[in-house]
């Protein structure tokens, strides 16, 4: 007999939250984490990052308080202090997990999972932390592994704690290094560039793609690249890693572009270049799992092939994102609970926490006219908007993209201050498939930054105001 309903292996922000709704459902609920509760978001990622960035944030406005009509003396920040908290901020968070583990009643097994055949679902044989195993049975059972930092050792790009970092070594380093590499222009590589800048670090970021940020609209990575020189970081686009090397007291960075071969050097090197899912040494070939890439396969109620056997999040395939992970996590719990939910999609936006901020939701421009659809595009700066004024925060802009034919809301693309906080309006709207009419008719605050996306849908239509 099946000791649980659920057993969901991996406590990150989408283990532990589809654990919690399973256990509100009524269902008796474990929860198997080989490391620490909250897993790599809460301990090592989307969280204890933004600390380190608000840390730089900080710090870089300490440099324009004459802009302000404020003035400080010797203005200095503490590295080790910077760390530390963010490490506090991760701490507490984890403990803020384990509380919630309590009170929805949620046992917690420590220690790493593998599956194997059972009846009704997978059998999960646990390698308990505190030595012995245990084996759990479960009416059902879900994927929350998540993934970690990805690999080229072909190319001797791989974490060695010292030199070459992956984003736990970027987070907690022994040392302030004076130069770094970074491989990679993502949300990653990006947001470390950007905190590493702010505190006078010289960082260059090499991308393979002819812009940084390739997953953003065109228009919106132009703007970030050329926001971020002025800050002092320096890129190379369209550019191959062919070899990393540690050499005297630093690394070696080989790269190729144009046919010509360069080597750039820098303290440390840091790998953003991707993502592995932790899908192997997990038991899922003898099971027959259907794979893709290194993924797991699964259908729009984040089913696998597999009788019982539910994944989600980054094990699951893309967008690796915490709250896209959470969102499938909650639909799975519910779907196992009996809920008649329809399928998993929903608008998932993205964000990069520099500075400035980045964040998008849909289709892009570029996107839009490869798939031959017809659009309005609308756009509006912050430069013009009354509270960026006042804050003294005009960098950036709101980009919104329309379908020509019905007038739906299809994209929004934003960089500027806290673009990410304001993305949330873009992605109801889409969700609830808002046109025009709705977009052009809602009433926005005053002052408030968000007031450039109402400028931004009017723009597309030809009414904009304030340009």
């Amino acid at each position: 007999m099946a000791e649980f309903d659920l057993v969901v292996i991996g406590s990150g922000p989408g283990g532990y939250v589809a654990a919690i709704r399973a256990s509100q459902l009524g269902l008796k609920t474990a929860i198997v984490e080989r490391e620490a509760l909250g897993g790599i978001c809460l301990n090592w990622g989307c969280i204890p990052t933004k600390a380190l960035l608000k840390s730089g944030e900080k710090y870089e406005i300490l440099s324009h308080l004459k802009d302000y009509g404020l003035s400080a003396g010797n203005v200095a920040f503490d590295f080790d202090a910077i760390i530390q908290r963010s490490r506090g901020v991760a701490a507490q968070m984890n403990k803020g997990v384990a509380f919630l583990m309590k009170k929805h009643k949620i046992e917690v097994i420590e220690g790493s999972a593998r599956l194997e055949k059972g009846r009704d679902a997978p059998k999960v044989v646990v390698a308990l932390k505190a030595g012995g195993s245990r084996t759990v049975e479960a009416k059902t059972v879900m994927l929350a592994v998540g993934a970690r930092a990805k690999a080229i050792p072909q190319i001797g790009l791989e974490a060695d704690g010292d030199r070459i970092w992956a984003y736990r070594e970027a987070m907690a380093p022994k040392k302030m290094p004076a130069s770094i590499v970074v491989i990679g222009s993502g949300a990653i590589g990006v947001e470390f560039g950007s905190f590493y800048r702010a505190l006078g670090v010289d960082v260059t970021i090499v991308e393979a793609v002819d812009r940084i940020m390739p997953v953003e609209d065109e228009e919106v990575s132009k703007a970030a690249q050329k926001a971020f020189e002025k800050r002092g970081m320096k890129f190379r686009t369209g550019c191959k890693v062919t070899r990393v090397s540690k050499g005297g007291k630093g690394v070696q960075v080989a790269i190729e572009a144009g046919g010509k071969a360069e080597t750039l050097e820098a303290e440390v090197c840091i790998s953003a270049v991707g993502i592995t899912a932790n899908t192997d040494g997990i038991g899922l070939e003898a099971l027959g799992v259907n794979m893709d890439r290194g993924h797991i396969t699964i259908d729009g109620h984040c089913q696998t092939n597999v009788k019982g056997l539910y994944a989600i999040g980054d094990c699951a395939g893309a967008p690796w994102l915490a709250h896209k992970a959470s969102h499938e996590g909650i639909h799975a719990a519910e779907h196992i609970a009996g809920f008649k939910t329809p399928n998993v999609h929903s608008p998932i936006a993205g964000c990069t926490y520099a500075q400035p901020q980045v964040a998008s939701v849909g289709i892009t421009e570029q996107g839009a006219r490869e798939a031959k659809r017809e659009v309005k595009v609308g756009r509006f700066p912050f430069r013009v908007n009354g509270k960026a004024v006042a804050a003294g925060e005009i960098e950036g802009f709101v980009k919104t993209i329309f379908d020509a034919k019905t007038g739906a809301l299809i994209g929004a693309h934003m960089i500027g201050a806290e673009v990410t906080e304001m993305i949330q309006g873009y992605v109801t709207a889409i969700a609830l498939e808002a046109t025009e009419e709705e977009m052009h008719g809602i009433v926005y605050p005053h002052p408030t930054m968000s007031e450039a996306m109402h400028e931004a849908s009017l723009d597309a239509y030809q009414r904009v105001l304030h340009i």
